[in-house]
């Protein structure tokens, strides 16, 4: 049985898992098996809905992330931030997590793990997705 871990703990490993995927194109499962062998991956059920969550909604995800980027699509994108991105993205929109809340713990974790001009560019894509409802207009 696996342990529950806090929210932003599950966000962080959903992002991880995400982003794995989109670097080395290995299936979802297998990463999940690697990272849980690791010990770097709890299987918690939050994060695991939002790993299903996003995987689901990449299309649209990736629609509201570009139409609210200025000058970027989501492609073009780093994966790590594009990943946080989509995490945030999809908690916004499916209104269980306050924007605040999605776009603090998304920054955050940009101030960790990304370059210095990466949480400015968060900050600021996400608050225009907020503003514009979680449906960012080009």
């Amino acid at each position: 049985m696996t342990e529950a871990v806090s929210r932003r703990e599950a966000r962080r490993q959903a992002v991880v898992l995400l982003y794995q995927r989109d670097v080395t194109g290995l299936p979802l499962p297998e990463l999940r098996e690697n990272g849980e062998r690791a010990g770097d991956y709890a299987g918690d059920p939050y994060s695991d809905a939002l790993v299903a969550a996003v995987d689901g909604d990449l299309t649209s995800l990736d629609e509201r992330i570009t139409s609210a980027a200025k000058g970027w699509t989501a492609d073009r994108m780093a994966p790590l931030e594009r990943n946080i991105l989509r995490v945030a993205t999809y908690e916004m929109g499916a209104g269980e997590v306050p924007a605040p809340v999605a776009i603090d713990e998304a920054v955050e974790m940009t101030k960790k793990w990304c370059a210095a001009e990466a949480p400015a560019f968060v900050n600021g894509v996400l608050g225009r997705i907020a503003r514009d409802g979680g449906e960012a207009a080009a």
